[in-house]
């Protein structure tokens, strides 16, 4: 495989991140186009690359550690978006970039070790720590749409054993909407091929023409959300999911959205 054709591979993963790392998928595009734009203008740094995600990763690290504070306010960015840019400041970026890499990346520690160019115990101590600031945020109500009975109940149980309520569950576009005309939801969980052939961002584009709340997407498809043709979740979940992913991904929206009010 060749190089561009190896970084075209790991390249919608590495923008998942940029995303989720930024609040801003504008943001995170940007940070990821500097990364490319280095390792071009470097033949040692685009030679790295040959190392597959890791090397990748890890020059992204470099370009995001050096401009952080100076991420630029896209005029585009709104509600949700806007939320996190006020936010950015506010936490602790060492803590939040471990985290990630460890449970949305689903690096191992080492391989964290080697992206941030630290040990593994440090990485590991960040990853608590990260965990600690982002659960200090206020309990909300989470909708689950979901057509597996299984998996809609152990993201039941995850939800709630972090202190929030589950307002509703949905198996279809159609049961959605009835929960979200009683209650307005502060957090939804969605998986994108539902029970009756309907669609999971049908659902959550009636919630979201309601009102900006934070979604995060649980699908087995991933590359159908990942495609570049049209705005893409910043927090998304592949099946088969670990728990700690998703208390990872529940953890950052909210962060991230959490200056909204519910309805």
């Amino acid at each position: 495989m060749s190089l561009g054709d190896q970084i075209a591979k790991n390249l919608p993963y590495l923008r998942r991140y940029a995303r989720a790392l930024t609040g801003s998928q504008a943001t995170g595009d940007a940070f990821v186009r500097a990364t490319l734009e280095a390792a071009l203008a470097d033949d040692q740094l685009k030679s790295s690359l040959e190392g597959g995600r890791v090397p990748l990763y890890r020059a992204f690290n470099k370009v995001w550690s050096s401009a952080y504070m100076d991420v630029p306010e896209s005029e585009g960015d709104t509600g949700h978006e806007g939320a996190a840019q006020d936010r950015l400041k506010s936490i602790t970026p060492l803590n939040r970039q471990a985290l990630l890499l460890t449970t949305l990346e689903d690096f191992s520690v080492e391989q964290a070790g080697e992206i941030m160019e630290l040990e593994a115990a440090q990485i590991e101590r960040l990853v608590q720590e990260a965990v600690s600031e982002i659960d200090r945020e206020s309990a909300t109500n989470v909708l689950i749409i979901e057509d597996e009975p299984l998996i809609s109940m152990q993201l039941e149980d995850l939800v709630t054993s972090l202190g929030h309520e589950v307002c509703g569950t949905a198996a279809t576009r159609t049961q959605a909407q009835e929960v979200v005309a009683q209650k307005t939801p502060g957090l939804v969980l969605a998986d994108i091929q539902l029970a009756d052939g309907s669609s999971g961002l049908d659902a959550v584009d009636d919630i979201l023409a309601i009102d900006s709340v934070p979604v995060i997407f649980i699908t087995a498809y991933p590359e159908r959300l990942l495609t570049g043709d049209r705005p893409e979740p910043t927090y998304l979940v592949t099946k088969p999911f670990q728990e700690q992913t998703v208390r990872a991904a529940i953890s950052q929206a909210l962060f991230f959205g959490s200056s909204r009010p519910l309805g």
